[in-house]
């Protein structure tokens, strides 16, 4: 089988506001979005990596953040998922906002604009490349040495390739909240029907899991 790229467990509220506008060093997801509010369901569970507690829910919602690793060799990520920072890097010291233990453990490709010395934190390296989307993936699915890609993410660069027809799979987790404002993903899940079958699960979390994989 082919090299797929897919989406994991990327959540949007049910308006399919995945992050909001503005955003900052301090605010991550921007202003008006509380990452709390949309993340509950993954923290929740007994395999969500940040536990600190024995405990958490076991079920459809831990199966998900179980599998979010599981045949994964390689990461495509937009900038904005890796930092705030905007234009020219000013500062090679500050190495994203994943900390000295990154939880992708495998080549990590940041989409940026402008050229960064690669880098490793732990068992991730960081490449910064500058590319039209199928080229990119080319460069990630030859690091993934036979695995599969995912795409981390952000809203922007989902689309992208979403435009570019190179998604196989999407998990889009959706939360019961409505957010309003911010960066949508869609605004209905029906907008993809047209590329993609579809499976709608949900769990007794709330959470409402929409799957997607190619017609």
């Amino acid at each position: 089988m082919d090299q797929l790229l897919r989406v994991q467990n990327f959540t949007v509220s049910r308006d399919g506001v995945a992050a909001g506008e503005d955003q900052s060093l301090e605010r991550p997801f921007g202003h008006d979005v509380d990452p709390g509010r949309l993340f509950a369901w993954a923290g929740a569970t007994a395999s969500w990596p940040g536990r600190t507690e024995p405990g958490g829910t076991r079920g459809l919602d831990d199966y998900f953040t179980r599998d979010f690793s599981h045949g994964i060799g390689a990461e495509i990520m937009g900038r904005n998922k890796f930092g705030p920072q905007r234009g020219p890097w000013q500062d090679h010291e500050w190495q994203g906002w994943w900390g000295d233990e990154p939880p992708f453990r495998t080549p990590v490709f940041v989409l940026t604009h402008h050229a960064r010395p690669s880098f490793t934190l732990s068992d991730t390296t960081f490449h910064f490349v500058d590319g039209e989307p199928a080229a990119v993936l080319a460069r990630a699915r030859e690091a993934a040495q036979g695995k599969d890609v995912r795409l981390g993410g952000g809203v922007s660069t989902v689309r992208e390739f979403l435009d570019a027809g190179l998604v196989d799979t999407l998990h889009v987790a959706v939360a019961p909240v409505t957010l309003g404002a911010g960066l949508r993903l869609w605004d209905s899940p029906e907008q993809l029907l047209d590329r993609y079958h579809m499976d709608v699960v949900p769990s007794p979390s709330g959470m409402t899991h929409h799957l997607f994989w190619r017609r």
